[in-house]
């Protein structure tokens, strides 16, 4: 007996690497980022950020542990609302992981491409997201092992880099950092600065949501802990690293656009050289095409749920021995790369919509901690978020999400909002398609029955009429008179029947006279011919009286069918009837 195969569960280093991937390598362009809103703030914010997120924490913790099931603010929405509500939740974070995978993949490419200049953008991260694409397909475990690998050597690289900083600092002295804290304040006030700095400042806390997408792969407990070991990197790594940047160079050059996108490259080689800024590159591409693997997997768990929900057609439910759903990943990739093809490389364009995206998922999920604490009191749950808490957190949440809508957009480039919505607007519309599929195709239905049951009915009419017609021709009767003609001459009458004659029926008669006798063969033969020709029905029949125009009238009249003779050869004068006497002839030569 085959026993079926049990696919193993993530334990906590696993889950942890998968989600981790994501939201550590924010620390490769938050920092650089908060600084450029916020100034000598912008550790400030990020530790703002840190304490929104440690709020979230809980938050997430009652709801899946209430709802353990895949799908995050999905999940919480549906089991609260109603599926149209949770879909609009789904789309939201379909796009967010779109945006990631694109953005990091992209991304890695670029950092890879300044230690391999030939290297080609656009085809090598087409490739970058087929690799991930393929190792989702592969399992979870088997992308899991890849995860863990490049989240060990992302925290290793950043712990010495953190070291080779810690020992420039000690030799040189942190001067530099009071006299960026004393220096003008960017944006004009304190409070726009850090409002600002914030607001940026979330985006590192990207993909904090993945977990909840994927928790059914998770062993039981892990869950809750992987919440904990994301909050605690992003709690030390982002606001340290803005701390360092701060103490190494004054806020114009962090400010500049070289600063902005190498941020950590340029740290390291300030205070180790090439080869510790080379360290810090790989590591960037690395651990952003990790962050390519949590879309992968995190878009899978989402998209296999709403799927079970009959939201998405069953097609992707199909699964390969490794118990992933492949169809779903192979649909991801297509989408990615058709939007990196659209984007012509200039995936910086995505940026409003992985940023309102992930924001609004985010506040959905909140709202949907509110919603299960009014409509599900009686479910079950580990761990409780209070009011204080959840409400705090949803309102920190819309504040950064304003602020990036209302954020000035640089040089000629679109709004975020803008761009945002010429992608959400077609997600949303095909969600409602799927939605309501059978109402739109039971209007498609009517519509067809409308136009063509008109047609359809005259075309019954007309093949009902047809066939009525064939049938009437194919009933018509042939009679033959025999007077015992051998079976040859029967023979070649049947022949000109099927080759002449529509008619499908014969009637083979003998007319005796008093004194005449059945010829001795005839039944015989007749029976004979039935068998050889059994598409026409043949009919032998004897009939009392003496052959002549009177018992041809006679016969006609009681079988309601005219009688036309045949002529084996031509009448002879032997023949003592006249042609036009019998109603016709049919000569057979």
């Amino acid at each position: 007996m085959e026993t079926k195969k049990v696919h193993k569960k993530l334990n906590e280093l696993a889950a942890t690497a998968i989600c981790g991937n994501d939201i550590s390598s924010s620390v490769l362009y938050v920092s650089a980022l908060a600084i450029a809103f916020a100034g000598q703030y912008a550790w400030i914010t990020l530790l703002i950020v840190s304490v929104v997120l440690f709020l979230f924490r809980k938050i997430y913790g009652e709801v899946v542990g209430a709802l353990p099931l895949n799908g995050g603010a999905y999940n919480a929405l549906l089991n609260t609302t109603s599926k149209k509500m949770a879909s609009f939740a789904a789309t939201l974070t379909i796009l967010s992981y779109m945006a990631t995978a694109v953005i990091s993949g992209n991304e890695a490419i670029h950092y890879l491409h300044h230690l391999i200049p030939s290297m080609p953008i656009i085809i090598s991260t087409i490739g970058l997201l087929l690799f991930f694409a393929i190792l989702t397909i592969g399992g979870i475990t088997e992308s899991a092992k890849v995860a863990i690998g490049i989240f060990l050597f992302h925290l290793t690289s950043l712990v010495i880099l953190s070291a080779f900083i810690i020992y420039f600092l000690v030799q040189n002295g942190s001067g530099l950092f009071l006299q960026n804290w004393y220096s003008p304040i960017a944006g004009g006030s304190i409070s726009n600065a850090i409002f600002l700095g914030f607001a940026a400042s979330m985006l590192g806390v990207s993909g904090f949501e993945s977990s909840a997408n994927f928790v059914e792969e998770q062993e039981k407990g892990v869950f809750p802990k992987t919440l904990k070991n994301m909050w605690v990197i992003v709690s030390v790594i982002n606001p340290l690293m803005a701390i360092f940047a701060l103490a190494l160079f004054t806020i114009p050059v962090l400010q500049s656009d070289g600063f902005q996108n190498t941020l950590l490259i340029e740290m390291g080689h300030y205070v180790g050289g090439k080869w510790i800024a080379t360290l810090i590159a790989v590591d960037a591409f690395l651990v952003l095409s990790g962050a390519v693997l949590t879309s992968f997997v995190g878009v899978s768990g989402l998209l296999e749920r709403m799927t079970l929900d009959r939201v998405m057609p069953q097609f992707f439910l199909k699964k390969n021995k490794g118990g992933s759903s492949y169809r779903i990943i192979i649909m991801f990739f297509l989408l990615s790369v058709s939007v990196l093809l659209i984007t012509n490389g200039e995936v910086k364009l995505l940026a409003g919509v992985y940023t309102i995206s992930f924001l609004s998922v985010m506040a959905l999920f909140g709202i949907g901690n509110i919603l299960l604490k009014v409509k599900r009191k009686s479910l079950p749950r580990p761990e409780t978020a209070s009011w204080f808490s959840i409400l705090i957190a949803i309102g920190a949440v819309l504040v950064a999400l304003a602020g990036n809508i209302l954020a000035e957009p640089k040089d000629d480039s679109p709004s975020n909002l803008i761009v945002f919505l010429d992608y959400f607007i077609p997600s949303v519309i095909f969600i409602i398609i799927m939605l309501n599929r059978t109402l739109l195709l039971s209007f498609l239905l009517n519509a067809i029955h409308t136009i063509f049951d008109p047609v359809r009915k005259m075309v019954f009419k007309m093949d009902k009429n047809i066939l009525a017609t064939i049938n009437l021709i194919n009933s018509q009767e042939f009679v033959f008179f025999t007077k015992g003609d051998r079976i040859a001459t029967l023979n070649k009458v049947m022949l000109y029947i099927i080759k002449n004659e529509h008619t499908k029926k014969i009637k083979i008669v003998l007319a005796l006279d008093k004194g005449q006798v059945i010829p001795e063969n005839l039944p015989q033969e007749v029976d004979f011919l039935g068998r050889e020709y059994p598409e026409i029905a043949i009919e032998f029949l004897i009939v009392d009286g003496k052959f002549s125009p009177k018992l041809i009238k006679e016969l006609s009249e009681k079988w309601k069918i005219p009688i036309n003779f045949m002529f084996i050869g031509s009448p002879t004068d032997k023949f003592p009837y006249k042609i036009e006497e019998l109603g016709g002839v049919r000569l057979i030569i």
